[in-house]
């Protein structure tokens, strides 16, 4: 009878500590942040001739928010311009495959990247380190987009690196 009584009493205690208790049980997403995460590989072996070299682009992209086509979009640190006047630090690669849910863009679109980016840094007479990110965005983005058209249109994070650029020009050695 005693044990009877006492099973009673723990089993009203136990129901009454689960009465304050949420009955939801918070789970986080699968998939946290921009629908493309990117990072850097590692440096190709042969240097690009123009005098920056970027290095391999990898993606994992959300299942649940993958594209089949997407543009690069690369910025530099404009502080590293030795030139004066206005100054276009962004620029937007052409559409490029980004199939299945992780991959690298490939090489020769990378390299592609890198010579594109050395002529616009060579223009503005800059040598040495240079501040680079790079982010995926929709292929439908403008040839020459603003800032707030990347940021509208923008399926990865900013991905910064810092590279050694080599201004071949002799003038702004």
């Amino acid at each position: 009878m005693k044990t009877g009584i006492i099973f009673a009493f723990g089993a009203l205690a136990f129901v009454a500590g689960c009465k304050n208790q949420s009955a939801e049980i918070h789970i986080p997403p699968k998939w946290q942040g921009a629908p493309y995460h990117i990072s850097f590989g590692p440096a190709p072996a042969k240097a690009n001739p123009a005098g920056l070299t970027l290095p391999q682009i990898k993606f994992v992209a959300n299942p649940d928010a993958a594209e089949t086509r997407a543009d690069l979009v690369v910025e530099f640190d404009p502080s590293a311009v030795k030139t004066k006047g206005l100054v276009m630090d962004q620029m937007a690669m052409g559409a490029v495959d980004v199939h299945g849910a992780d991959g690298a863009l490939p090489d020769d679109y990378v390299a592609q990247a890198s010579t594109s980016l050395a002529k616009m840094l060579s223009a503005y007479c800059v040598n040495g380190k240079v501040k680079v990110s790079v982010a995926l965005t929709r292929s439908s983005l403008e040839m020459n987009p603003t800032s707030d058209q990347i940021d509208a249109k923008r399926l990865s994070d900013w991905t910064p690196i810092v590279l050694d650029f080599k201004n071949p020009l002799k003038k702004c050695r």
